[in-house]
């Protein structure tokens, strides 16, 4: 058996683990140090650090505190990693504590985040979703059921003092064009809520002042909640500090391309088991400054899917040029009024695409003016026939049973 080089106690506040922390910053002292070969297990807490519960209200969606996340385990050194390195990560297995075999997802207030329809989801909402050995089915969102593809939201390694500014000097830059925005255009260093693992002290405030959030993905990885980072998968990191640093956490369940709700996972507590190896000076010899990753050769197996597609018109039918941003939240819009035909309220087809396996495409980026996105939706998930037919659609659902949503105080 592996040796579990980080634990954690879901009973315990996070900021109370010295092997936990919420910022990146180049000066946080590694929490354990392996060698390249080595295979190990990191216990990661859920992204909030244990801040929603499992029930039938969505209060704690509301009233979440994003400053606070995300809680990531490490970072782990690597004997002998220097910059210019790339860190070879096999992703062994992951999977959900015994004690835990529940996730949640929720959209986040327009107030308190957003997410990627916040302008058609504006209040918290939340579903729960109960996992049955490799499967997964929620209370809040009937008729679906599907195996999960179980990933790190959040893996990468620390980054040098010089990439930490660049990231504060650029996200900075952007945030004083709008400074007024809600949600904000990016969420900038934030001492108060910061923990900073083993720092302790001045140092640990020096660090916290600029340390850069976790919430985007940059160079070295980040928040990148790419679903195909399952167990099997293989991922090159840069390397940017000695020792490189590897963290991870954001555990999920399972999620649909682009994490469209925001809390757009099923997102859970759990472990995974990892192994590294180093190839010396790959950045150079391979031209990379972002990570490269080979997926999962274990995958859920659905091959029938309904596939929406949507063009840069918004919904309130201006013209933008090449815009894949807004063709693919028209997918998600096309696809969520098919799914309100078979009974489905908004808020449930919007998790479901949230957390499903869905796959999201850019499939045209040169017929000005309109970039082509396209959602595909596998139809095996449902307890029912969702595929159009000549007699119409058929409601599955009485409407009784919804997303529960508490509204902004």
């Amino acid at each position: 058996m592996a040796e579990t080089i980080i634990k954690v106690d879901l009973s315990k506040s996070a900021y109370e683990n010295e092997n936990i922390h919420n910022r990146w910053h180049p000066d946080i002292p590694m929490a354990q140090m392996v060698k390249p070969g080595d295979d190990f297990i990191i216990e990661c807490v859920d992204w909030t650090g244990g801040q929603i519960a499992n029930n039938d209200s969505a209060d704690d969606v509301r009233d979440v505190d994003l400053s606070k996340v995300h809680f990531l385990s490490g970072p782990v050194g690597v004997e002998g990693a220097e910059p210019g390195d790339l860190l070879v990560v096999d992703i062994l297995d992951i999977g959900a504590f015994e004690e835990s075999q529940w996730g949640f997802n929720g959209f986040f207030s327009k107030q308190n985040g957003g997410g990627f329809l916040t302008e058609h989801f504006p209040e918290a909402q939340k579903s729960i979703w109960d996992f049955k050995g490799m499967f997964t089915s929620s209370r809040h969102v009937p008729g679906v059921e599907f195996a999960g593809l179980i990933h790190p939201g959040l893996i990468g390694c620390l980054p040098s003092k010089e990439m930490l500014e660049e990231w504060n000097t650029r996200e900075k830059a952007l945030f004083d064009t709008d400074p007024e925005r809600t949600p904000a255009l990016a969420t900038l260093p934030y001492a108060d809520t910061a923990h900073m693992g083993k720092m302790t002290g001045e140092a640990a405030k020096a660090a916290a002042a600029e340390g850069a959030r976790t919430v985007p993905p940059r160079e070295h990885g980040g928040n990148c909640d790419i679903k195909d980072l399952s167990r099997g998968s293989k991922v090159y990191f840069p390397v940017y500090v000695k020792d490189a640093g590897l963290s991870v956490g954001d555990l999920h369940f399972s999620q649909g391309d682009g994490e469209i709700t925001f809390c757009g996972a099923i997102e859970m507590a759990g472990w995974i088991h990892m192994r590294v190896n180093l190839i010396k000076g790959g950045m150079a010899k391979y031209g990379i400054k972002n990570p490269i990753f080979k997926p999962s050769p274990i995958t859920p197996k659905y091959d029938d899917y309904l596939i929406f597609e949507g063009i840069s018109v918004d919904e309130e039918g201006k013209q933008h040029y090449l815009d894949v941003h807004i063709a693919y939240r028209q997918a998600c819009l096309n696809a969520i009024e098919y799914l309100t035909k078979f009974g489905y309220t908004k808020a449930q087809a919007y998790a479901i695409l949230g957390v499903a396996p869905v796959q999201g495409h850019i499939s045209g980026v040169v017929d000005i003016p309109n970039a082509c996105a396209t959602l595909w939706l596998p139809t095996d998930i449902f307890a029912f026939d969702v595929n159009p037919t000549s007699d119409g659609p058929t409601i599955e659902l009485d409407g009784s049973i919804d997303v529960p949503l508490s509204p902004d105080k």
